[in-house]
Formats: structure tokens, C-alpha cells, sequence
């Protein structure tokens, strides 16, 4: 890559899609289905194992370094979870390295010869020796390249501890086995890489495989697989919380929306039940008033038929008078008008009657 190259991307890198004004560059977004979220979140394989053993050319999704400035300056406003597209990505690649491994295992065990349990876990125990070795002088020569000379001496005496003990592991299972069996190449597969490793190799080669970029660009994808099901994990728990914070708010707002629907239905019906009250209230007065107003009527038809009947009697008795003033009154006469009283006092009865009923 030329200068100018590695300038443009550092500033694609930094400033995002929008930093020159190229609108051919903004149509694509870094939310399109086509770009590759692994690669947003730096994680993706084809760009950690580029240049190595397991090269995988290049990825089928857009992969641009502007476009993941723009997710990480969006991300800083709202969560977009990409981890979850990004995660299922590296768990299908280490399920297919992890297959490889299991593959390659059961492959050596067909082809070398069986060993007892014994004499295994012996040269199990180099293995591991070498493993450590290995591992010490890559990072050994990772400080030394860093200007870390102390630290890296440091590193170095430890090498020279372990390999100590890998003599001794190796004299052990030298004597453990015939002279011309341990002469055969003993192999094992790194649990990590997936790639083969000798029982008798010698430090360099060993450092070179721990200190290269295929095991660490496995190291690494390893590494951020864990972290992204780590944060995974606590995105949905926390996604989990507001849901059922906000279900519980729901449920609180209908509880409270019943209890005044409740309450309103209450008023509703003591506003009823008042209206009915007063109505009846209104009803009984006005019947009230109709049984008064009915007793003064009959009170007053009453009133005016005595009058009318002591004037009818007052004439009656004047005009026999008239006639025969001193006759006195006969006994027919006084029972006429004896019924004549009885007459009238039914029909007082009679109307006091009607007026206790209405």
C-alpha cells in the first residue's frame, strides 16, 4: 500500500464516509445488511488471518474502514447491537477450526503407534514443556522488540528453568519406551490453531509457532469471541430489566386506570342514586301537595254543601213557618231531615276516604 493509500484510510478511519463530500461513498450505510458487523467491531477473521496459513481471501461483505468510524460514532449515541451479528460470525468460524482440530486428532491417533496410558501422559508432559517454552520466547522477543531488555532477560531465565525440565520429562519417557519407538516423530495438535506440533521440536520452531500471527490472530479471535458473549450477555440482561420495568409501569397505569374507572363508576352511580332520591323527594311532595290540594277541594265542596244544606234547611223551616207558624214541627219532618243530616255526613266520610287513599 502506497503512502497516499495508507493516508486516505487513516483518515477514512477517523473522520468516517462524510469527510471529503463523496456522496457515492454515503450510499451504503454502515446499517446495510451487506456490510460486515464483525469488521465494524475489528474482529473479523479474514482480516486477522490475512497473510497467514488459513489466509480466507477476502470477505463476501463490504468491509471499509469509514464505515466503521460511522458506527463508532453512532454507537456513542445509541446501542445498535451488532455484538449478536458479529458473535454468531465468530462462532461458526471456531466451531469449524474446532471441528478441523478433533479431525486432525483422530487422524494422528489412526497413523501413530498405541502407547500406554502411561508413557502418554509422559509425553503429554514435553509437550506441554515445549508449549511453554515456546511461549515464553515469543514474548520474550516481543518485549525485546517493544526496548523492554529487562524484562525480556527476565523471560529468558525462565526459559532456561523450563528447559531444564523438559530434559528430565524427555529422559523419562525416553526410558519408558524402546529406543527405536522414541525415535519416531511424536505429533500433537495445538488446541488453538489447530496446527502440528513435534515432540522433538527445537526452541526456534516453537517460538516461531507461539510467537506467529496465525496463532495469535487465533489467540486474539478467541479472545474477542469471549468478550463479545460477555457483553452479549449483558445487553439482554439489561434489555431483560427494561422490559420488565416497562411491563410493570403498564401494569401499574392499568391498575391505576381501573381503580379510576372504579372510582368514576362510584361517583356515576352516588349521582344516580342522588337524582333518584331526589326525584322520589319530588315525587312524595308532589303527592304531598295533590292530597292537600285534594282535601281543600273537599274541604271546601264540603263546606259549601253545609251551607247550601242549612240554607235549604233555614228555608224549609221558614216557609213552613210562613204557613203555619204555630204549628209545631211533625214527626215526618224531623226524620227528613234526620236523613237528610246522615246524607250529608256519608258523603263527608266518602270524601275523607278518597283523600286518605290518594
Amino acid at each position: 500500500m502506497s503512502a497516499q493509500a495508507q493516508m486516505r484510510a487513516l483518515l477514512d478511519q477517523l473522520m468516517g464516509t462524510a469527510r471529503d463530500g463523496d456522496e457515492t461513498r454515503q450510499r451504503v450505510k454502515f446499517t446495510d445488511d451487506r456490510v460486515c458487523k464483525s469488521h465494524l467491531l475489528d474482529c473479523c477473521p479474514h482480516d486477522i488471518l490475512a497473510g497467514t496459513r488459513m489466509d480466507l481471501g477476502e470477505c463476501t461483505k463490504i468491509h471499509d474502514l469509514a464505515l466503521r468510524a460511522d458506527y463508532e460514532i453512532a454507537s456513542k449515541e445509541r446501542d445498535l447491537f451488532f455484538e449478536l451479528d458479529a458473535m454468531d460470525h465468530l462462532e461458526s468460524f471456531i466451531a469449524e477450526c474446532d471441528r478441523r482440530t478433533e479431525l486432525a486428532k483422530k487422524r494422528l491417533a489412526e497413523t501413530q503407534e498405541e502407547i500406554s496410558a502411561e508413557v502418554s501422559a509422559k509425553a503429554e508432559k514435553v509437550h506441554e514443556l515445549n508449549e511453554d517454552i515456546g511461549k515464553l520466547l515469543a514474548k520474550a522477543e516481543q518485549l525485546g522488540a517493544e526496548g523492554n531488555v529487562d524484562e525480556s532477560q527476565k523471560i529468558l531465565m525462565e526459559v532456561e528453568k523450563v528447559r531444564a525440565k523438559k530434559k528430565e520429562a524427555e529422559e523419562e519417557y525416553r526410558n519408558s519406551m524402546p529406543a527405536s519407538s522414541f525415535q519416531q516423530q511424536k505429533l500433537r495438535v495445538c488446541e488453538v490453531c489447530s496446527a502440528y506440533l513435534g515432540l522433538h521440536d527445537n526452541d526456534r520452531r516453537l517460538a516461531d509457532h507461539f510467537g506467529g500471527k496465525l496463532h495469535l490472530g487465533f489467540i486474539q479471535i478467541r479472545e474477542k469471541l469471549d468478550q463479545l458473549r460477555k457483553t452479549v450477555a449483558e445487553k439482554q440482561e439489561k434489555r431483560n430489566q427494561d422490559r420488565l420495568r416497562r411491563r410493570e409501569e403498564r401494569e401499574r397505569e392499568e391498575r391505576m386506570g381501573r381503580r379510576s374507572g372504579s372510582r368514576n363508576r362510584d361517583r356515576r352511580r352516588s349521582r344516580s342514586r342522588e337524582r333518584r332520591r331526589r326525584r322520589s323527594r319530588s315525587a312524595s311532595r308532589e303527592r304531598r301537595k295533590s292530597r292537600s290540594r285534594s282535601r281543600e277541594r273537599h274541604r271546601r265542596h264540603r263546606s259549601r254543601s253545609r251551607s247550601h244544606s242549612r240554607g235549604h234547611r233555614r228555608g224549609s223551616r221558614d216557609r213552613s213557618s210562613k204557613h203555619n207558624p204555630s204549628k209545631p214541627k211533625s214527626k215526618s219532618t224531623s226524620r227528613c231531615l234526620l236523613r237528610l243530616d246522615l246524607h250529608f255526613l256519608d258523603s263527608w266520610l266518602i270524601g275523607e276516604y278518597f283523600s286518605t287513599v290518594t
